[in-house]
């Protein structure tokens, strides 16, 4: 199992902003466990954006059967995180 990588407080600043961009909301209207769905009103073609906007930013691969964990900031950092540790 690989090692787990710390997301540094710029790299989690990143997929904040990566986030309120696609989603078009604002940061500050983001905690790590508000739900984009149902607190923001994303769609599945915005997770599906954000998920390519990370793996361009991070250079890193998700899988698409990740996206069911990218609900919130929370889900979307760990994803990064495991990304990263690849």
């Amino acid at each position: 199992m690989p090692s787990t990588v710390a997301i540094t407080d710029e790299q989690r600043a990143q997929i904040r902003d990566i986030v309120c961009e696609i989603l078009e909301i604002e940061p500050a209207e983001v905690t790590d466990t508000s739900l984009f769905k149902e607190d923001h009103n994303a769609d599945s073609l915005g997770a599906i954006e954000i998920l390519s906007s990370l793996e361009r930013t991070f250079q890193i691969e998700i899988d698409q059967a990740e996206l069911v964990r990218m609900v919130n900031m929370d889900g979307v950092v760990a994803v990064v995180r495991e990304g990263l540790s690849q």
